[in-house]
């Protein structure tokens, strides 16, 4: 079975009235893997840009858990691999986390609006943009 990863965006766009919602919606629902910087940063964009209250904050990151009850964690191996990652293909440290954790999760598809559409890394993971053609 594939195993589908999510970046922060799709998780940020579900919270949301944007366009997206419904696609980030329906991914989620799919129980996808996330991975812990998935939620740090989702904390920070929920907090910062969609005006969250703590309360609202804990109740969105309760839901999340739920709905993708696998996640993991960053250890030194994620983050020597995100170093990697970063320097070969040139993607900021956070996204290359991201992208490290999808691979530890043995991912095929790592569904992100941010980082390269079509993009193959360590010829195993495909980078996608679940948004392409929604407005």
């Amino acid at each position: 079975m594939a195993r589908e990863f999510l970046d922060s965006n799709v998780l940020v766009y579900a919270f949301t009235a944007d366009p997206r919602a419904a696609v980030a919606q329906a991914l989620l629902e799919r129980g996808c893997v996330i991975s812990v910087q998935g939620l740090n940063e989702f904390a920070n964009v929920a907090r910062r840009k969609l005006g969250m209250s703590w309360e609202e904050l804990r109740d969105a990151l309760a839901a999340i858990r739920i709905v993708c009850p696998t996640i993991l964690a960053i250890d030194i191996d994620t983050h020597a691999d995100a170093l990697r990652i970063a320097e070969r293909h040139g993607y900021a440290i956070f996204d290359a986390l991201i992208i490290a954790s999808a691979l530890q999760a043995e991912s095929d598809t790592l569904w992100s609006e941010d980082m390269q559409d079509g993009m193959v890394i360590d010829e195993r993971l495909r980078i996608a943009n679940p948004f392409r053609g929604v407005t």
